[in-house]
């Protein structure tokens, strides 16, 4: 392990010298510091995370909720993708993250009592039940806070734009002369909130009817669930032409359900999912649907973070929108019915 006092004799100066280097003080010379600071580098020198903490008061660590229903955790690649970029932009920053959950050591404790055994020096919450008592409890602590696709008062939020995404995906199947679209929603949050009221807008917009059975609930990530809702739709005496699914990996799982059924996609029933999942523009047909900006949602979010953390006193409620865009694919295609 390289120490200063290693830096200080391969410089030629004092360990303390070598010490006001490292951390900033004012009273170096730039060219001192920059010699220095490049020895550290080159010996592979990096400081003692616990000796920085006791002299900063700060942990340089992260916290990160990611709990979901499904238990899909970092295998569903949207969150994956979006945690990624947060953790990238923090490390360049010299911050480490650690996940908060409800256990340490089979103890139970809350998200924010997790935070604070951890010392934590702020909160990215990407995924989790957000009415519950404990999210509130977060949400309303001291430590600076970033929430993933739900709005709290006096909280900063990065956000997908699905009002646009829906809009777009729904113009597009439209523009391919389908009339009869039905939409498989996932379970209730402000995300399919925002999706289901733009669906309903959007087919009012265009003069289409909307049969009470054409919008029907999926978890996300469920399937078979929704395999069984397509087929339903399906069987119905006036069957939608083109099924929106509430995510990518449920619409690439119920184009392989409704093939195995006998169902040609897309020449008997065009398919379009939402995400833009890597996975979906590599299997045929290519998957139709909605690419979200995870890269850019996480680093707006870690540097959102960032300045919160240096600057505590800037904390409020503030929302990023980011806006995502239409794969087209092969999943839908021309429609000539009526």
């Amino acid at each position: 392990m390289v120490s200063m006092k290693d830096i200080a004799v391969a410089c030629g100066v004092s360990v303390a010298t070598v010490s006001k280097s490292l951390n900033g003080y004012s009273d170096i010379s730039a060219e001192t510091k920059a010699v220095i600071q490049q020895k550290a580098r080159e010996l592979g020198y990096f400081p003692n995370s616990a000796a920085r903490a006791l002299k900063t008061n700060r942990t340089y660590n992260v916290g990160v909720v990611m709990t979901d229903d499904s238990g899909s955790g970092l295998a569903h690649e949207y969150f994956a993708n979006l945690l990624q970029a947060v953790r990238s932009e923090l490390e360049k920053n010299g911050l480490d993250i650690t996940f908060v959950n409800h256990a340490l050591g089979g103890q139970k404790m809350t998200y924010y009592e997790h935070c604070k055994y951890r010392g934590v020096d702020g909160v990215v919450v990407a995924c989790a039940d957000f009415e519950s008592e404990e999210m509130e409890e977060l949400v309303t602590c001291e430590l600076p806070v970033v929430v993933f696709d739900h709005v709290y008062p006096d909280r900063m939020s990065v956000l997908s734009d699905n009002k646009k995404g829906i809009t777009d995906l729904v113009k597009h199947v439209y523009n391919n002369g389908h009339r009869k679209i039905a939409y498989i929603h996932g379970e209730y949050s402000l995300v399919t909130n925002t999706r289901v009221t733009t669906f309903r807008d959007m087919m009012n917009r265009l003069g289409l009817d909307i049969p009470k059975e054409y919008i029907r609930e999926a978890a996300y990530h469920d399937a078979e669930r929704a395999h069984a809702i397509a087929r339903e739709l399906l069987q119905l005496p006036g069957p939608p032409t083109c099924i929106l699914y509430p995510d990518d990996f449920t619409a690439l799982a119920g184009m392989s359900y409704l093939r195995q059924e006998g169902y040609n996609v897309p020449d008997d029933v065009s398919v379009a999912g939402y995400d833009g999942l890597v996975l979906g523009q590599v299997l045929y047909p290519k998957l139709t649907t909605i690419a979200q900006d995870t890269e850019r949602m996480g680093k707006e979010a870690a540097h959102a973070l960032l300045d919160l953390i240096e600057h505590p006193d800037r904390q409020k409620a503030k929302q990023v929108i980011i806006k995502g865009h239409l794969i087209e694919g092969e999943s839908v295609v021309r429609c000539n019915k009526r």
